[in-house]
């Protein structure tokens, strides 16, 4: 596990397949501000495309479950897909994905509030503006 700075991890998760047998395969992982990204572990056979998890499109982490050596966890896509993942306990790749969700969601939210009171501004700036100009 690498990590250099807020926001930016390296390492490996292990996430359960979609087939039948609902096998553990392992992923290399990069954490950055805005998204998760998996790929296959170098020098495996099969796609070497990184799939990327926004955190736009993730609703949440869910479902924590120690057990032994791993920790099981969920993560929600804002679709309501989840996508359930394990990792050694001592990497906190659980804590790290939420802090890093958490913060994208609290800036997106910032943002948000910012967008909304320049509207709000700039409306009632007009409705003056339109006041004045009928001013005799």
């Amino acid at each position: 596990i690498q990590s250099s700075g807020w926001g930016k991890k390296r390492g490996e998760l292990e996430k359960r397949s979609d087939s039948l047998f609902q096998l553990w395969k392992k992923k290399q992982v990069v954490l950055s501000k805005e998204s998760l990204s998996l790929s296959s572990p170098e020098g495996s056979s099969g796609k070497a495309r990184a799939k990327e998890l926004r955190f736009g499109s993730i609703q949440k982490v869910d479902c924590v479950e120690r057990t032994g050596k791993y920790v099981y966890f969920t993560i929600v896509t804002t679709d309501r897909k989840e996508i359930d993942f394990r990792c050694p306990g001592e990497s906190c790749w659980n804590a790290s994905i939420t802090m890093a969700l958490i913060d994208f969601q609290n800036k997106r939210a910032i943002q948000d509030f910012k967008s909304r009171q320049e509207a709000v501004e700039q409306a009632a700036a007009g409705s003056r503006d339109r006041r004045l100009a009928r001013a005799p």
